[in-house]
């Protein structure tokens, strides 16, 4: 199965179609697809719902894609680095779900495992809960009562990553906190979309190394990314 392609825009040939939703990858603008981004807003599909930890930046990552109105919802946990993202939302343009991370990171791994959904204590007694079912399970002290909501598993048509290496068949490393979100995003994907900074020959892999194994890959792009810095911290010479 041939899944090394020339550009995003050839990966994603065939794919794309309005109204779809998608997982990233990233945490910030760290580990985030952002050739897969780029050519997704110069494709122009739009009302895609997007699920990822966050938005991006005004000017980069999903960022651009708020920026040229592609997006209609985000299932998200942190929009506070987007000032676009919050215009939109407080004057009822963009639709907006939130997820503590750790409900949204299950939520993408049970989509991945081919779980329709799970309780959590998380989010319990909150505006989170709201509209959801809940739940009682003896798992307190001495088996007392506690309360669960029901989260579901996210299944999206789409699944866009960022790795540091993979071999051909899209077995892939991801290089320290830039691995975040990336795998349960993969796995939650009927199809993904891998980008990585270095395809290496297929064996070369330690197999007790691989973060993400080639089976959830359909898709695969090696590019050059900017790696821009979200907050640049310096100290006084």
């Amino acid at each position: 199965m041939k899944k090394i392609y020339g550009s995003a825009a050839e990966a994603l040939d065939g794919l794309m179609f309005d109204g779809m939703t998608i997982a990233a990858g990233g945490f910030g603008l760290c580990g985030i697809p952002e050739l897969l981004i780029a050519a997704i807003r110069d494709i122009g599909t739009k009302d895609l719902t997007v699920a990822s930890n966050n938005a991006g930046v005004d000017d980069f990552g999903l960022g651009v894609l708020l920026q040229t109105r592609r997006v209609k919802k985000m299932i998200s946990s942190y929009v506070g680095e987007n000032a676009e993202f919050m215009r939109q939302y407080l004057a009822g343009e963009l639709g907006l779900e939130f997820n503590p991370q750790g409900t949204l990171a299950e939520r993408m791994r049970a989509g991945g495992a081919g779980i329709p959904g799970f309780y959590t204590k998380t989010g319990v007694g909150t505006v989170i809960a709201d509209g959801k079912e809940h739940k009682d399970f003896p798992t307190g002290p001495e088996g007392a009562a506690e309360t669960y909501i029901m989260e579901k598993g996210i299944f999206a048509d789409l699944a866009i990553v960022k790795a540091w290496k993979a071999d051909a068949t899209g077995n892939a490393i991801f290089r320290k906190t830039a691995r975040n979100f990336n795998p349960p995003a993969a796995m939650c994907g009927r199809v993904c979309v891998l980008e990585v900074e270095e395809i290496v020959p297929t064996g070369s892999l330690d197999p007790d190394h691989i973060h993400l194994p080639g089976i959830y890959v359909h898709r695969l792009i090696q590019g050059d990314h900017e790696k821009r810095i979200e907050q640049r911290t310096i100290s006084e010479g």
